[in-house]
């Protein structure tokens, strides 16, 4: 994206701030769970597989490619659109992630939302407990897709309730941004990979005149650098049936207790302002930064004089996990009504999601085995944080998951990180927090 906060308001991924209140104030009146968006997912029209062969279709297309990877997706639209002039017509239209969500329900309640849709992972479960959503099982039966075809992480987060809503198109998670010339100055070529690796450069670093090398967020990217964490130690976040919350324990400490380590030895300057531990690594003054890898087209355009590689994040744990989202392809219950709309639909899907080296170009790591192993895009420096992709951890698809997290989790680190609470003590509240707005969603979206 244009800046790092766009791109933060852009992710709404692990918190939307509020946004499951507001999609349960526009739905209408009806309730949460209800069948509020149109026809029932199970009157959609299989999908037979195939060329589309109707009559022309005109498909309302929706996403949040606002910044700089709108560009490269709109290029990847403009290439379908020619190639298949007078049968398919896919309009674009680009919002604010955090407008759309909100936006999406009432519109397609209405009928005038978009027939497909592109939405983070961590949307799937509550849009698919509204009937927003139409289930694509057909497709992936048809095209004989199956977790071979995608990290089978990725490709299992796109069910719910048994039942697929989703294709993924791309991986995105946080990397290991490094300094080439503070690592330089202590003889390293690449970021160290492990605990001990890792915390003996940034005591080198401080001793080699980078006074604070790493510098802590208590807020955005804080959360995503807990959950990491919090995996890489054996934590989990929620439990299966979403009913309890998990990442309040002696994983969830120790996670803490490192991130609040790294301001105690001086690495990091205490209650770091938002965005400003990024601002300081492109106007290099500090060697590591973990961000997101939509970084890498903003590091490209606006500090071209700083020489700097990307890692994947080191296993401060007892094994490696990272923290990752996804954009999904979905249907929605608009698009059902129309028999000719599901078979184009259902075939742009695919059709997209088989082209997306140009989306690997916005900074993505693309979601199919097949198209991230294009040697066109081996070398860009995404590609190899997939190299192992039993790394990637993501939100489970609970439905209202974004509120538990904004009002829960990542108030609990920010908390500790600044020192208000003891890391027990903050995540205690936490999870207290947590497991009533578990239960208060169980209650809405089962309704």
């Amino acid at each position: 994206m244009t800046r790092p906060l766009s791109r933060r308001s852009f992710l709404g991924m692990s918190g939307a701030v509020g946004l499951s209140a507001t999609l349960a104030a526009c739905g209408g009146g009806t309730k949460i769970g209800a069948p509020d968006a149109g026809s029932p997912a199970s009157a959609a029209p299989t999908f037979s597989g195939g060329e589309y062969n109707g009559p022309k279709v005109t498909l309302e297309f929706w996403n949040g490619f606002t910044g700089g990877d709108g560009p490269h997706f709109r290029a990847m639209l403009d290439a379908f659109n020619k190639e298949y002039a007078g049968r398919i017509e896919v309009r674009n239209v680009t919002r604010r992630w955090e407008d759309l969500y909100p936006a999406l329900p009432t519109a397609i309640a209405a009928g005038k939302g978009p027939d497909v849709a592109v939405i983070h992972i961590d949307w799937i479960g509550t849009f698919a407990a509204r009937s927003v959503l139409t289930p694509l099982d057909d497709v992936v039966a048809a095209l004989k897709l199956s977790d071979a075809d995608f990290i089978p992480a990725i490709w299992n987060a796109g069910v719910y309730d048994g039942k697929r809503y989703a294709v993924p198109l791309d991986i995105h998670c946080l990397g290991d941004y490094w300094n080439m010339a503070h690592l330089e100055k202590i003889g390293l070529t690449d970021a160290p990979s492990d605990k001990a690796g890792y915390e003996g450069a940034l005591a080198e670093l401080a001793k080699a005149g980078v006074a604070q090398p790493f510098w802590m967020p208590n807020k955005w990217p804080a959360h995503l650098m807990f959950m990491s964490l919090l995996w890489q130690n054996g934590g989990e976040l929620y439990s299966q049936d979403g009913t309890k919350t998990l990442w309040g324990g002696a994983e969830g400490e120790q996670a803490l207790a490192w991130m609040i380590e790294q301001i105690d030895k001086g690495y990091s300057p205490d209650k770091v302002a938002i965005d400003s531990q990024y601002a300081a690594f492109k106007n290099d003054k500090v060697s590591f930064t973990w961000d997101g890898i939509w970084q890498i087209n903003d590091l490209k355009a606006n500090a071209p004089s700083l020489k700097w590689g990307l890692s994947p994040v080191p296993a401060i744990g007892s094994s490696p996990a990272v923290w990752s989202s996804s954009h999904n392809f979905v249907m929605t219950a608009q698009a059902a009504k129309d028999a000719d709309k599901v078979q184009a639909a259902k075939f742009f899907i695919d059709h997209i999601s088989r082209q997306s080296t140009e989306w690997a170009k916005a900074g993505m790591i693309p979601a199919r085995n097949s198209v991230r192993q294009d040697p066109s895009i081996a070398d860009l420096p995404q590609i190899k944080l997939a190299a192992d992709p039993g790394v990637f951890h993501f939100l489970p698809a609970l439905p209202g998951v974004g509120d538990v997290q904004s009002k829960a989790l990542e108030l609990a680190v920010a908390k500790a990180v600044l020192k208000q609470a003891s890391p027990a003590d903050a995540l205690k509240e936490g999870v207290a927090t947590a497991d009533k707005l578990l239960a208060e969603n169980k209650r809405k979206y089962t309704q």
